[in-house]
């Protein structure tokens, strides 16, 4: 059970980075809040609040869940976790900006 904690740390610490990203440059950006989810584009604020309950939620359970002599499987699983929400993230963010067309 400890290995689907820590891969849900790698997940969350991987989907703060491209709200934090966009909030922090003033770019909007879809998150769960936006209509229709996870298309319509939230406002920066959203995503800098959104990237940041990510990121400590994350580094919360990671604290708590990686054990210390385990750390080699704990590092694996957590960036395989990172790696399965970037690829989710990449292919569904990436159909959004093909449907959305030039601004």
């Amino acid at each position: 059970m400890q290995h689907v904690w820590v891969f849900l740390a790698g997940a969350l610490l991987c989907n703060c980075v491209p709200h934090l990203a966009s909030g922090l440059q003033g770019f909007s950006f879809p998150t769960p809040f936006a209509r229709p989810r996870g298309v319509g584009n939230s406002p920066p604020l959203v995503n800098v609040v959104w990237g940041f309950a990510n990121l400590a939620i994350g580094l919360l359970i990671a604290a708590h869940h990686a054990s210390m002599p385990d750390i080699g499987v704990d590092a694996a699983t957590g960036l395989a976790g990172g790696l399965a929400m970037g690829l989710y993230l990449s292919c569904h963010f990436g159909k959004v900006q093909r449907n959305r067309g030039p601004d």
